[in-house]
């Protein structure tokens, strides 16, 4: 998903080369993905930036890598909503995924363009969507990484909070914003709004999750009822983590929660760029990535 503003981050952060030989973050997970073991890439992206995208991401891909290019707008919906206000900015992760429902005909991954999850976290992924059935529904994975190793040191950040059972099953995943340190703990809003502290080691949602085809389906029913309740709310966003909580709340579906042994980490503010440029540096000159990487 790349159709994100970057309004933080000061600019499409998506394009931003801040690899050793100019590679975004998306090459990397690019990269990453067609090594352990996917095909297809469907890229979700703002129709005023798709020519620069296509040029500078896409294009590299040529020849290498199956992919397809989708548009999210915030006028693009359901037919039967239009805010009586134009909106700038898309409905949030649950639209972006459902720009793609007219692609995608099998399981597949969901991660974010700007977000650097490591190899291993594609490798786990990967060997649990190719061992689903075709005729499947409802068995849905979730890469998890602990709330610590998430945070920014420039400034607050905005996480999928997760509660797991006993045998490893996603029970629920809670949109949380402006979570930050304050001295040795975390804390962090809720949905309501209410601040509240939390465990270093929560497992914490990156936006990182395996689906089999009807998430789609019944997200979009669900997009239906959230525009009902808020096509007039500028400021409102439609996740996916609150689609997945509600199939899991309905019985519709399960979510295994993965474990990886990589470190997450990502330019939320600009201020985060420095230290990724150097971490991707230090990975191409150890070996871990090729340079280039295409």
């Amino acid at each position: 998903m790349a159709a994100g503003m970057g309004s933080r981050y000061g600019g499409h952060k998506q394009l931003d080369g801040v690899g050793p030989k100019g590679e975004t973050i998306m090459d990397f997970s690019i990269y990453d993905a067609i090594h352990s073991g996917f095909a297809d890439v469907v890229f979700v992206v703002r129709e005023k930036f798709r020519e620069e995208f296509e040029e500078k991401v896409a294009s590299k891909f040529k020849g290498k890598v199956k992919y397809s290019i989708v548009t999210q707008e915030p006028d693009k919906l359901p037919e039967g909503f239009a805010p009586k206000e134009p909106r700038e900015k898309p409905w949030g992760t649950g639209q972006a995924v459902l720009s793609a429902k007219d692609v995608i005909k099998r399981p597949f991954a969901v991660i974010n363009s700007d977000d650097f999850y490591g190899r291993e976290s594609f490798k786990v992924l990967s060997d649990y969507l190719s061992g689903i059935k075709k005729s499947e529904k409802g068995n849905f994975c979730m890469v998890g990484f602990s709330l610590k190793n998430t945070l920014s040191e420039s400034g607050s950040v905005s996480r999928g909070i997760c509660t797991v059972d006993k045998d490893g099953l996603l029970v629920k995943v809670e949109e949380h914003s402006n979570i930050r340190k304050e001295g040795r703990k975390i804390v962090g809003e809720n949905l309501k709004g209410v601040e509240h502290e939390l465990k270093p080691s929560t497992a914490t949602s990156m936006n990182m999750w395996g689906f089999t085809s009807d998430y789609l389906e019944e997200s979009e029913i669900l997009f239906k009822e959230f525009l009902k309740q808020n096509i007039d709310e500028p400021k409102k966003e439609f996740y996916v983590p609150s689609v997945v909580s509600t199939m899991i709340q309905e019985g519709m579906a399960a979510v295994k929660v993965l474990q990886t042994p990589s470190t997450w980490f990502g330019v939320t503010y600009k201020e985060d760029r420095a230290k990724v440029v150097a971490r991707l540096k230090e990975m191409a000159e150890d070996g871990t990535y090729p340079s280039p990487l295409f």
